[in-house]
């Protein structure tokens, strides 16, 4: 199969603009492809395909997808470059018709934009059935031509990153347990030479003191892991590293505090911030970043059971803070807080962590964008300029005094895990509550419960968990490497 891109013409009546490789193809054809799409009607309107078959032997069936405008760029409302989310979304069409029609190989139009090309065909492509008997046909997208195989290859190695979020958020929690994820990371990891994996087991985590996240450990039979990656890809393994931390709930049944059971299911995705920054390092480590980062990633359940949490418990953190839980479903910022302590120790250049963190953030912002709750703005522009160029947007939240003084008001201990005024600001006393156990001058909370799962809103994901924003994770890295040796 072939997908080619053709942009939409300024007048209605207009004739197909093609893409270089678009009109290469039509010459092959004697102009026959151009001739039949003015047959069938109007310019393609963007994400619109035609099917052709029998046009050329080497490609029985091609699919032309509309692009668009032509000068598409970086669209200061929307906050991303609307050239290239057009690119994914048209060629994640395209791939997926070519599999309807069971074909195992496409070639895709690079459409001006290789790596945008390549991510919209990997990211479009994939789907979670590895547990079911009839499976869609597997179909290999590749580059139609040779001339930017470097930026299709690093757009392959973007997408499989996310898919890699996407896949471990998807499985069923009774197959991804905290020791099955550590070791998922760690199998994908093996063949890079230079990186370390450490997988801790609970007696390292007491010995270190992490009151707060054993004790949303102890209500489950599945014994909490704490996971340490090393990626040394700096031209000095001792240049401070950039700390990534992801929460690592594995399933979430929201404890004593118990949650309602429709929709409890997808809370085998609340390991979502682990996900997307151990599958960042993965793409980090396969594009061979010259910077040093480490992954820490608290991982367990919170069931309830006679040994969990009850409201009104009192824990202490690696700090030495003492926290109280006043809902145990207010889990993951306790997970966080003794792993944002923890990653103090490696005099780190930032520390940005990832958390399904609240719903609250889904209310606040739906699907459309990652909150950011930051101290530093050099941080916040740096994760802003790689999320316009990755479509996977992120958005600036406050981080107030005003939040900190509803999450320290507490009558038992140094804080408490949920704001004193309930629901309001729910987000944002989340926020406060992690930057209580945080003293690095750059710091980055991104609230991920919103962008958890796609429903129809990112045209080329199917349906199902996201594993958003792993690629603005590695586009962040990638520009934080640039900008050490400029």
């Amino acid at each position: 199969g072939l997908v080619l891109g053709v942009y939409s013409s300024e007048k209605d009546d207009g004739a197909a603009q093609f893409t270089g490789a678009g009109d290469a193809f039509d010459r092959l054809v004697s102009g026959k492809l151009r001739a039949l799409l003015s047959l069938c009607g109007p310019s393609l309107k963007k994400g619109k395909t035609r099917i052709f078959h029998g046009l050329h032997q080497d490609f029985p069936s091609v699919v032309v997808v509309g692009l668009g405008k032509k000068n598409a760029g970086i669209n200061e409302q929307e906050n991303w470059n609307e050239g290239k989310e057009n690119v994914r979304t048209a060629v994640a069409v395209g791939c997926r018709q070519i599999q309807d029609l069971e074909i195992p190989c496409v070639e895709v139009d690079p459409c001006g934009d290789a790596q945008a090309a390549a991510e919209g065909a990997v990211l479009g492509l994939h789907e979670y059935n590895e547990l079911k008997q009839k499976k869609k046909p597997v179909v290999t997208p590749q580059l139609h031509g040779s001339a930017e195989s470097e930026a299709w290859q690093k757009g392959v190695i973007y997408a499989e990153g996310q898919n890699l979020a996407r896949y471990l958020m998807e499985a069923p929690a009774n197959y991804i347990t905290p020791i099955k994820f550590a070791e998922h990371i760690e199998q994908k990891l093996r063949s890079f030479s230079n990186v370390k994996v450490h997988i801790r087991p609970e007696s390292w985590i007491t010995t270190q003191e992490m009151g707060a996240f054993l004790s949303v450990a102890k209500g489950s039979a599945e014994p909490p892991i704490f996971l340490e990656i090393h990626y040394l890809g700096g031209p000095n393994t001792n240049e401070s590293p950039l700390v990534f931390v992801g929460k690592g709930v594995t399933f979430d049944s929201g404890g004593i505090s118990l949650k309602p059971s429709s929709g409890m299911d997808a809370m085998r995705a609340d390991m979502g911030g682990a996900a997307t920054v151990c599958s960042a390092i993965v793409t980090a480590a396969a594009l061979n970043l010259p910077l040093n980062i480490i992954g820490l990633a608290p991982l367990c359940e919170n069931m309830p059971s006679g040994k969990a949490n009850k409201p009104g418990d009192v824990v202490r953190a690696k700090n030495g803070k003492t926290i109280q839980v006043d809902n145990t479903d207010a889990e993951g910022r306790l997970l966080l807080a003794d792993a944002l302590c923890y990653a103090h120790n490696f005099n780190a250049r930032a520390i940005v962590n990832a958390a399904t963190l609240t719903g609250a953030m889904d209310v606040a912002l739906g699907s459309a964008a990652t909150g950011v709750f930051t101290n530093s703005s050099w941080l916040w522009t740096h994760l802003y300029e790689a999320s316009i160029l990755t479509g996977d947007r992120v958005w600036r939240m406050p981080l107030f005094e005003h939040y900190t003084k509803q999450v320290t008001d507490c009558p038992l201990a140094d804080v408490s895990n949920v704001g004193k005024y309930s629901r309001a600001g729910g987000a944002c006393t989340a926020a406060a509550f992690l930057k209580e156990f945080v003293t690095a001058s750059h710091w980055a909370h991104l609230d991920i419960a919103g962008v958890m799962s796609n429903k129809d809103e990112v045209p080329y994901l199917r349906k199902g968990m996201a594993g958003r924003p792993t690629r603005t994770l590695v586009e962040f890295a990638a520009r934080l490497s640039q900008d050490s040796h400029n």
